[in-house]
C-alpha cells in the first residue's frame, strides 16, 4: 500500500504547532520570579537552540538567507521582547558590529529573566557609559553607592 504524502495545509499546521509549543516552552523555561539573573551561558545556549531551529527551517527561508539575517532571527528567537525593544526598528545590517546594542540586548535579557522593568535598558550604554552600580539590584535587595 502506498503511503500518503502529508499535504502543505498540514505541514504548515505541524510547522505551526510546532513554533508555538517552542515559543510556550521558551516562555515558560524563563523564570521570572527567580532572583538570579541569565547566565551568559544560558544566553548562548538558547541561542544554539535557536540557531538549529533556523536551520532546520523553522523560520522559513528569509532567516536563512545571509548570515545577517540568521543573526536577526536567532536573537529574536532567543528573546523576541529585547530584540523588538533593541534592534526592532534599525535591525543589524551586513557587516555591522554593534557592541552598544549587544550589551544592551544581554542586559535586557538579565533584567527580564528575573522579572524587573526595561524601562531603562535601551541606551544604558551609550556614550562607552558602563552600567551603573545598582544596574542588577532586585527589589529588597542592598545597594551599594559609590
Amino acid at each position: 500500500m502506498a503511503k500518503k504524502n502529508p499535504s502543505r495545509p498540514t505541514l504548515f499546521k505541524c510547522s505551526v504547532a510546532t513554533l508555538l509549543c517552542f515559543f510556550a516552552t521558551s516562555i515558560f523555561a524563563s523564570n521570572p520570579s527567580s532572583s538570579v539573573p541569565i547566565s551568559d551561558e544560558e544566553i548562548s545556549e538558547r541561542k544554539q537552540a535557536c540557531y538549529a531551529d533556523i536551520d532546520s527551517g523553522l523560520w522559513g527561508t528569509q532567516c536563512r538567507s545571509t548570515l545577517i539575517e540568521k543573526e536577526n532571527c536567532a536573537m529574536k528567537c532567543t528573546s523576541a521582547v529585547c530584540y523588538e525593544l533593541i534592534y526592532g526598528s534599525d535591525p543589524l545590517e551586513e557587516g555591522e558590529r554593534d557592541y552598544i546594542r549587544s550589551q544592551e540586548y544581554r542586559y535586557c535579557m538579565r533584567r527580564s529573566s528575573v522579572g524587573l522593568t526595561l524601562d531603562q535598558v535601551k541606551g544604558a550604554f551609550d556614550n562607552d557609559v558602563t552600567v551603573r552600580a545598582a544596574a542588577f539590584s532586585l527589589p529588597g535587595s542592598v545597594r551599594i553607592t559609590h
